[in-house]
């Protein structure tokens, strides 16, 4: 009924977007992609509008509609570029005197080979206004055509979605927490919003680019909106829009609009960048052809000289983290565990006086032959545990087979070998998991053990019982379960997606299988959906990691709005441990700037006592900092919003194991 009768295509041979005039002019968009094998192509979505916007003073949000278009075509593609107007209405509106409070262009572009549609717009107004909102691209996937239904959706940073399984959701967190449909733009981890369907994915992507805080910085920073199914319109589809304001400025989290309304001058510049990109699998794919079309971002000059990080850590563990009498560690409280980095730096340092004094501390370390007191249950995480005590490895194989169940199973058992003080307290308002329940970390965390062993021993039994785990593992295709000690256990989580990586690639190692090898690339890459490949100009947040996405005991700590990093260090370390090299396994993704990104990040974790402006962004008392006595340990989390380091300390042997890697890297 709103068909004005005209129609203007953009069209390779991947995908076609129409482009429809209403009776009131341009325009809306259906977006084609082919159908499965020998089917005819298929309705992806629906571009709702060229922009709209609310402007106090009127009835209701407008359109923004051109009479005419152009188009321009040339070698690299096509474009299409529309003036426009704030919509007409009858009888013309009297709020301005008939005037449009906004104007602009609005420009969409296909290149000539390739399934990607960009769009820029360009609005500004003609007198000052008071705005609640703009619209940008609000696409509206599955709409007149096959609805809410979805493979899975991606939210870097934000959500990870299966099949019938709603945005903002309940099944990781309670209200409020739980919202998450506008999220603040420093929560977001990369702009991009994924959904898959039926083959292919649909990403759209939009431009944070900035080089200095203005207000074309804020306008540069869109508010994206996540809505999967499209809970705000109870419509039968799926929304991914960006507007603007942000909720970094001018509205509240989770809002639709400013309240109240933000006054714009007259001569600002409203601008919104933007791309539709179409894939051919499921939404990690997105992602991954988001990260290959804008490469992975140079980390940048690390805090402190790579070498020189070395020996500040080295010369901490041999001064103010040795805890005389009981060994390393801070407050008072010291372990014999002589950690792999001390050992390396030991034999191996440039600084001779460090490396004697930390051979000295080993050496007492060995006499003493003190055992430390394990937190949890060691074959709770036997992959670790075979790691850390090769000596005791057979045992660990055999205890391992011992609990496997027939289908290779590994189940959860929260009143025994995962039981934690955390589990039981969730367990008052709804369990974590049930007795027997399994998840992806659950299977390759003990595969990876049995692998270890099966190496060593040679023993067939082992790698059979491994081999049983992994197809076991198969049916997951999200990383599931690796913080289970106080997490829904089968919620989205980075150290799940590292240790199936591992595990995945040491079963290929050990038997060729080639869908091992697949799945070691697919949970590898599952790591970036957790990772900021983007920062904004006043916070520094490059290569932070969330580590699941979800919350602690479903009320406690809010993984979405914090940052962790220990767990992709620790994914890279044990990598290491292995042999295994992420570079040349999976070359489609740049592993070694990757990893250099997530240790050039840690180094801002780092407590220094003498750095004025990190102690300004560090909850930890200056009481217990002041002196240097926690030098060199770094923070367990960090809040994007609020620029602020706290959480518990972490000792920082992880570190100095990931600049190693880091530089063994650039000497090759």
């Amino acid at each position: 009924a709103a068909y004005g009768g005209e129609t203007v295509v953009l069209e390779n041979a991947h995908i076609r977007l129409e482009v429809h005039k209403r009776v009131t002019g341009w325009g809306w968009g259906e977006l084609f992609l082919p159908g499965p094998s020998g089917k005819p192509e298929r309705l992806y979505a629906v571009i709702e509008h060229l922009a709209e916007a609310w402007v106090e003073g009127q009835p209701y949000p407008m359109r923004l509609e051109a009479k005419e278009y152009t188009l321009a075509e040339s070698p690299e593609g096509k474009q299409l570029t529309f003036a426009v107007k704030m919509q007409e209405v009858e009888p013309p509106d009297s709020a301005y005197n008939g005037i449009s409070p906004l104007t602009g262009t609005i420009t969409l572009s296909l290149a000539a080979d390739d399934a990607l549609i960009r769009y820029t717009m360009e609005l500004e107004p003609q007198f000052q206004i008071r705005l609640r909102r703009i619209r940008g691209l609000w696409l509206r996937m599955g709409a007149d055509s096959f609805g809410a239904a979805k493979d899975d959706a991606i939210f870097p940073g934000i959500e990870w979605l299966l099949g019938k399984e709603w945005s903002s959701g309940t099944d990781w967190f309670e209200h409020p927490q739980a919202l998450r449909m506008a999220p603040h733009p420093h929560k977001v981890a990369f702009p991009l919003m994924a959904v898959s369907y039926g083959g292919f994915g649909i990403g759209l992507a939009w431009d944070n680019s900035s080089q200095a805080m203005s207000d074309a910085v804020r306008l540069r920073c869109p508010q994206p909106v996540f809505a999967v199914p499209n809970f705000i319109d109870r419509r039968d589809q799926s929304l991914l829009g960006i507007m603007w304001p942000s909720a970094r400025w001018g509205m509240s989290e989770n809002a639709l609009a400013a309240e109240p309304a933000i006054k714009v001058r007259k001569g600002l510049k409203l601008e919104l960048k933007a791309e539709i990109s179409a894939v051919k699998g499921k939404s990690l794919d997105v992602v991954c052809d988001w990260v290959r079309r804008h490469g992975m971002p140079e980390p940048g000059k690390p805090r402190y000289e790579w070498y020189d990080a070395l020996n500040r850590i080295a010369r901490a563990y041999n001064s103010n983290l040795w805890i005389e009498g009981q060994g390393w560690g801070f407050r008072g409280t010291g372990s014999p565990v002589v950690p792999e980095f001390v050992s390396w730096y030991a034999e191996h340092g440039s600084e001779v006086a460090t490396a004697e004094g930390l051979r000295a501390k080993i050496a007492w370390v060995k006499a003493q032959k003190l055992e430390p007191q394990p937190k949890r249950d060691p074959l709770s995480q036997p992959h670790s545990l075979i790691l850390a005590k090769p000596e005791q490895a057979r045992e660990i194989a055999e205890a391992l087979l011992a609990l496997q169940t027939p289908e290779g199973d590994f189940p959860f058992d929260p009143q025994g070998r995962h039981h934690t003080n955390l589990i039981d307290w969730a367990a008052f308002w709804r369990p974590l998991g049930q007795p027997g329940d399994s998840c992806l970390d659950l299977v390759t965390a003990p595969a990876m053990a049995l692998l270890i062993a099966a190496d060593k021993f040679k023993e067939p039994q082992y790698l059979a019982a491994a081999r049983k785990a992994l197809d076991l593992g198969m049916k997951w295709d999200r990383p599931e379960g690796g913080d289970w000690w106080e997490t829904p256990l089968y919620s989205p989580n980075l150290l799940a997606a590292g240790n199936a990586a591992i595990a995945y690639c040491l079963g290929f190692r050990a038997t060729g299988d080639e869908r091992y090898r697949a799945r070691a690339i697919h949970f590898i890459r599952s790591l970036l959906p957790f990772t900021h490949l983007w920062q904004p100009p006043d916070i520094e947040m490059m290569y932070n990691t969330k580590p699941c996405l979800n919350s602690t005991c479903w009320y406690l700590s809010d993984w979405v709005s914090k940052h962790v990093e220990w767990e992709v260090l620790r994914v890279f370390h044990q990598s290491k441990m292995m042999d295994i090299d992420w570079a040349t396994i999976d070359p489609g993704i740049d592993w070694v700037t990757y990893q250099r990104g997530v240790t050039t990040a840690v180094q801002r974790w780092m407590v220094d006592h003498k750095d004025p402006a990190w102690l300004f962004s560090a909850e930890f008392s200056q009481d217990l900092i002041s002196g240097g006595a926690w030098d060199t340990l770094f923070a367990d989390t960090f809040d994007p919003v609020h620029n602020c380091y706290g959480g518990g300390p972490i000792m920082p042997e992880l570190i100095g194991e990931n600049v190693r890697i880091v530089l063994e890297n650039m000497q090759r």
